[in-house]
């Protein structure tokens, strides 16, 4: 399954319009609400929502996104735009410069293109499989090696805080915690760190746009046994997630299993 540049096109497209309205966003200074689920949302999430369901979505395309009430009417759909308007809503409150706009394709239940945008430290990914990955308008590719020695991985500050990395201490790795798992992905795919990975489900808005992301750089986002994950499921969640390049990735299964 490979995207096309009028895929592509679109992303950059609505990333520049996130983007714009961002611009009258202050990160650590906007108004907290709460959704039903008791988490943090803000204005900026809705008006970011509102600009992609705008740019992206064609005739027949379905919309999957954290900020819109779910159409079932999606599951029909061949081609669906899985979207996180700020993927990191706590550290976009906090001020945080861990958060970013997240735009994913799946067709046919697979990740295709993907776009990610963190206005605060200047972060824009952009690729699709068979087309590449570019960082910042360059070319970008995973990094890779056969092992995790003095690799740069990076962790789930709220997983790390609980204990969950403990398991990694003493071995050869340098650990980095940032918040918000579609940033993560998307600095992966840019080759700016090595691996990834996540033990806990995760939604789809999440992670589709970082799985896309990383297979348009030449790496892997799956499951810990090797699956691909499937996208626009009834039930939005991907049980987990390891990524990295091909052979890194296999290092990792393997540790975690």
């Amino acid at each position: 399954m490979t995207a096309s540049l009028d895929d592509l096109k679109r992303i950059d497209t609505a990333l520049d319009a996130a983007g714009a309205v961002l611009s009258e966003f202050v990160s650590g200074e906007v108004a907290v609400q709460r959704k039903d689920d008791r988490s943090p949302v803000t204005a900026a999430d809705y008006a970011v929502d509102r600009v992609l369901r705008e740019s992206l979505p064609a005739d027949g395309e379905g919309w999957l996104s954290e900020e819109t009430e779910d159409d079932p009417a999606r599951l029909s759909c061949s081609r669906v735009w899985i979207v996180d308007p700020i993927d990191g809503t706590r550290q976009f409150i906090e001020g945080v410069p861990e958060w970013g706009v997240s735009i994913g394709l799946a067709v046919d239940g697979v990740a295709t293109a993907g776009g990610f945008l963190n206005p605060a430290t200047g972060l824009r990914v952009v690729g699709g499989v068979g087309l590449g990955c570019m960082v910042n308008g360059s070319p970008c590719s995973v990094t890779d090696g056969p092992s995790l020695a003095d690799c740069h991985v990076l962790a789930s500050r709220s997983e790390h805080r609980r204990g969950e990395w403990d398991r990694y201490q003493g071995m050869e790795l340098t650990v980095q915690t940032i918040g918000s798992v579609a940033h993560k992905l998307a600095v992966v795919a840019s080759g700016q760190a090595d691996a990834t990975w996540t033990l806990r489900p995760k939604n789809e808005w999440d992670v589709a746009a970082g799985v896309a992301l990383l297979k348009a750089a030449g790496g892997l986002g799956v499951l810990p046994d090797g699956r691909e994950p499937v996208f626009n499921q009834p039930d939005p969640q991907v049980a987990a997630l390891v990524s990295g390049g091909v052979r890194r990735v296999a290092a990792i299964q393997e540790l975690v299993a």
